[in-house]
C-alpha cells in the first residue's frame, strides 16, 4: 500500500473511532429542588384563576421556570424561594434531593416522576395561602429524556435501563438510569444536585451511555 494510501486509511480511521465515541454521549444537566403545581392548587396559593407566569423556559421543550416561588415546610425546618416549575400538572409534586428531605425532615422515597402514591407529606406555602401536601414529596430517580431519533442513534429503548458514565472530572458511573423516550423531549439526561456535586458536574459536561441488557419492566 502506498504511503498517501495508508495515510488516508488511517486518517478515516481516527475519524470513525471520534464518531463512535461521541454517538453515545448525552448533555447531563442538574435539577435542584422544585414544585410541580396541580391548577388546583396553583389557584388555592395565588387566588382564583390565576396561572403561573414563565420566567424563562426549561430544556425540555414547553416546560418553563415560574416568576413564582414558594416555601416549604417540613417538620425540622423551611426552605424559601423554591422553584415552581410549569405548566400546571395533573397532580402537585415536590422533587427534593436526599439533602433537601433529611434537612426538611420528610422520608421522601425515591420515585419516578409522577409516581406519588404513599409519598411524603409537606406544607407548601405563598404569602397568601398554606396547603398541605397529603403525600407527593419524592426523590427523583435519574433518568434520561430523548427523542425516537436519539433512541435510534444510541440503540435504546423507551423503558430500557442503562449505566452512564459521567465523564467529569470526577468521573462516576451512574447505574439503573431510566431511558424516557417521545417526541417532544428533547436529549439531556437530569441528576439531583446530590448526584451532581458527587460527580463535579459542570455545565456543558456529558456522560456516556452504557448498556446493561435491563428493561423497567423486568
Amino acid at each position: 500500500m502506498e504511503e498517501h494510501s495508508l495515510r488516508k486509511e488511517i486518517k478515516n480511521l481516527i475519524l470513525k473511532m471520534r464518531e463512535d465515541n461521541q454517538k453515545n454521549l448525552i448533555p447531563i444537566e442538574a435539577s435542584g429542588r422544585h414544585i410541580h403545581l396541580s391548577q388546583a392548587d396553583v389557584e388555592k396559593l395565588f387566588g382564583e384563576g390565576y396561572q403561573l407566569n414563565p420566567r424563562r423556559e426549561l430544556s425540555q421543550p414547553g416546560q418553563f421556570l415560574a416568576e413564582e416561588k414558594l416555601r416549604l415546610i417540613g417538620p425540622k425546618s423551611v426552605v424559601e424561594n423554591v422553584a415552581v416549575l410549569g405548566p400546571a400538572r395533573e397532580s402537585t409534586q415536590v422533587e427534593l434531593s436526599q439533602t433537601d428531605a433529611v434537612g426538611l425532615g420528610v422520608k421522601a422515597p425515591l420515585r419516578l416522576s409522577g409516581n406519588t402514591e404513599d409519598t411524603a407529606s409537606l406544607f407548601i406555602a405563598s404569602a397568601k395561602n398554606v396547603v398541605k401536601l397529603e403525600e407527593g414529596a419524592i426523590i427523583a430517580k435519574r433518568h434520561i429524556h430523548m427523542t425516537p431519533e436519539d433512541a435510534a442513534k444510541l440503540d435504546v429503548e423507551d423503558g430500557e435501563i442503562v449505566n452512564v458514565e459521567a465523564l467529569t472530572s470526577r468521573p462516576v458511573i451512574f447505574k439503573d438510569v431510566l431511558v424516557r423516550v417521545n417526541e417532544n423531549y428533547k436529549l439531556n439526561m437530569h441528576l439531583d444536585y446530590d448526584e451532581a456535586n458527587a460527580c463535579l458536574l459542570q455545565k456543558g459536561d456529558c456522560g456516556k451511555v452504557i448498556k446493561t441488557g435491563k428493561h423497567a419492566n423486568d
